[in-house]
């Protein structure tokens, strides 16, 4: 990745979301439970979370990749039994 120069404009690093009130009492009730924010519990689930969901994708693309080797691999072995 480039060092790329970021200047910050007031209220850039905002983000809105809607969540189901189900969602916002758990986090509610987590932070109060742990002492916090609720804005500190869900900065702290996005940065735990980023990098899971990361792996979880990287290792989903892996998984067609090689899902689609085994299937070619099967198809020519299924085209070489015809002959």
């Amino acid at each position: 990745m480039k060092n790329k120069t970021i200047t910050k404009t007031r209220g850039e690093h905002c983000l809105n979301i809607y969540i189901s009130f189900e969602l916002k009492e758990r986090l509610r009730l987590i932070s109060e439970k742990y002492d916090r924010t609720t804005a500190d519990m869900v900065r702290g689930i996005l940065k735990i979370g980023i990098p899971i969901m990361e792996g979880i994708s990287e290792a989903e693309e892996s998984m067609i990749k090689e899902y689609i080797e085994l299937f070619r691999k099967f198809r020519k072995m299924k085209d070489l039994k015809e002959i």
